[in-house]
C-alpha cells in the first residue's frame, strides 16, 4: 500500500526519496516537517558533519494547490558538504574498515573503489528517511496517533525509568537535553560516559525506545508470516544503520519470568463495555495485531564501526597487512538515532493503516476509521453454540 525508496550518496549533491502510495487531501506542516530533520541532527556526540549540514526537505511531487494529491511524493534534502568534494580528486580507499560495508559491499559488487560502498552504505541516508517518516506522522496524527523516542542506555549507563512514568512525560523530558534521556539524574552520567569515549578516540552504543500512543486494535495479522505487524516493525526499525538488535516491549527480559507475570490479563473497564489490560508486557501486541495498548519497540545500537584508533586490515591493492584510515564519523549515534526510529515506526504504522481502512484520500479514510471494530463487548457479538470443522 505504502512504499518509499531513496537514494544518495553521503558526499553526493542530494538525498532523494519516492514515497508512494499517501493518500490525498492532506496539507503538511512543513515548519513541523523541517523541525523533524533538525532533530535528527541534535545529540552529544555527534560528529563534525552535523555541524556543516542544515538538512531541510524540498518536495517536487504529489503535492500541489498545498495537498498531497495521491501521486508519489518526490523528497530531496541538499548535502551541503557536496561543496567541498564537487572538484576534489578522489584518494582511493583499498583498507576496508572492519564493521563497515567496505569489504561486503566489494565482495558483493565487486567495487575496485571501497568509496562506492561507503558512500552508499553511510548513515546519510537516513536524513531522508525522517523526511518520509516526519509525513507519514502528519497522516497518523489525522487519528489520533503520537510517535515518541528516548534512549534508555549508553554503553553500561542505564537509565532506570520509574514504570510509571508517563511516555508523554519521557518524550518531553527526552527533548530537553541532548542525550534524549528522560531521567534526568541518569543524563550527566550518559554525557560523561560519552565524554569518556571521545578522549579514548573510541565509539559508544546503546538502547532506545520508540512508543506510538493511539493505534487502535485490530492493524495486523496472525494469518500470515508477512503480515505480523510486529515483525514488520523489528524488521523496519533494524533495518536502522548500526542497529543489531529490536524487541518488541520487555521481551528478551520476559524470558526470565514465569508466563503468570508475563501475559497482560484482560479486564472489563469502569463502562462495563471495554476490554482493557493493566499492564503491556506484550508490547502492544498479541499474534502480530495491535492490542490498542501503546507500541513499545527497543533498539540496540552497537557502537560507531568509525574509530579514530586504527584497526587492523588488509590493504586490497597490495595484499599487505595495514591499519584503517579514520573517515569523519560520530562517537555516540544513539540519541539521533531514535529519531530516524521513529521515522520507521511512523512508515510502518501509516502503511498499517493504510491496509486497514484502505481509500484513497483522507475523505475516504475517516469515515472508516471511525467504524473500526473497537475492544469492546458490543462490538464482538459471539454465537455461543456447538459447531464442526466440516473439512473433508
Amino acid at each position: 500500500m505504502l512504499r518509499f525508496l531513496t537514494a544518495g550518496e553521503s558526499h553526493g549533491p542530494e538525498l532523494t526519496a519516492v514515497l508512494e502510495g499517501f493518500p490525498a487531501g492532506l496539507t503538511l506542516d512543513m515548519d513541523e516537517l523541517n523541525r523533524q530533520m533538525a532533530r535528527r541532527q541534535l545529540g552529544y556526540g555527534s560528529g563534525g558533519r552535523m555541524k556543516i549540514e542544515k538538512d531541510a526537505v524540498r518536495i517536487s511531487a504529489g503535492y500541489m494547490n498545498n495537498q498531497t494529491t495521491g501521486g508519489p511524493l518526490a523528497l530531496h534534502v541538499t548535502n551541503r558538504d557536496f561543496a567541498k568534494w564537487r572538484e576534489r580528486d578522489i584518494a582511493p580507499i583499498t583498507v576496508p574498515r572492519p564493521g563497515h560495508a567496505d569489504l561486503t559491499g566489494a565482495v558483493k559488487y565487486g567495487y575496485r573503489e571501497l568509496r562506492l560502498a561507503l558512500e552508499r552504505a553511510s548513515a546519510r541516508e537516513t536524513a531522508v528517511r525522517v523526511a518520509v517518516g516526519a509525513i507519514c506522522q502528519q497522516l497518523l496524527a489525522q487519528f489520533g496517533v503520537t510517535i515518541g523516542s528516548y534512549v534508555v542506555s549508553i554503553g553500561q549507563v542505564t537509565a532506570a525509568i520509574p514504570p510509571d512514568m508517563a511516555y508523554a512525560d519521557r518524550f518531553a523530558i527526552a527533548e530537553t537535553n541532548d542525550v534524549r534521556c528522560p531521567l534526568e539524574t541518569a543524563v550527566p552520567l550518559m554525557r560523561q560516559h560519552i565524554s569518556d569515549i571521545m578522549q579514548a578516540k573510541d565509539t559508544i552504543g546503546g538502547v532506545f525506545e520508540i512508543v506510538a500512543l493511539g493505534v487502535p486494535a485490530g492493524l495486523g495479522s496472525h494469518v500470515h508470516w508477512d503480515r505480523r505487524l510486529d515483525a514488520l516493525l523489528m524488521w523496519s526499525v533494524g533495518s536502522i544503520h548500526a542497529v543489531k538488535g529490536v524487541e518488541i516491549g520487555p521481551a528478551f527480559a520476559n524470558t526470565a519470568r514465569p508466563g503468570s507475570q508475563v501475559h497482560d490479563e484482560i479486564y472489563l473497564d469502569a463502562d462495563g463495555q471495554t476490554l482493557v489490560r493493566r499492564t503491556n508486557h506484550s508490547g502492544g501486541f498479541e499474534g502480530g495485531i495491535t492490542t490498542g495498548e501503546p507500541i513499545v519497540v527497543r533498539a540496540a545500537m552497537k557502537p560507531i564501526s568509525t574509530v579514530l584508533n586504527p584497526r587492523h586490515s588488509v590493504d586490497l591493492a597490495t595484499g599487505a597487512e595495514a591499519t584503517t584510515v579514520y573517515e569523519r564519523s560520530d562517537f555516540c549515534a544513539v540519541p539521533r538515532a531514535g529519531v530516524v526510529g521513529e521515522a520507521m515506526v511512523a512508515w510502518t504504522l501509516a502503511n498499517a493503516l493504510l491496509e486497514k481502512l484502505g481509500g484513497d484520500s483522507l475523505d475516504e479514510m475517516r469515515p472508516r476509521f471511525a467504524a473500526l471494530r473497537r475492544a469492546r463487548l458490543d462490538d464482538l457479538p459471539m454465537d455461543n453454540v456447538p459447531w464442526n470443522f466440516g473439512y473433508e
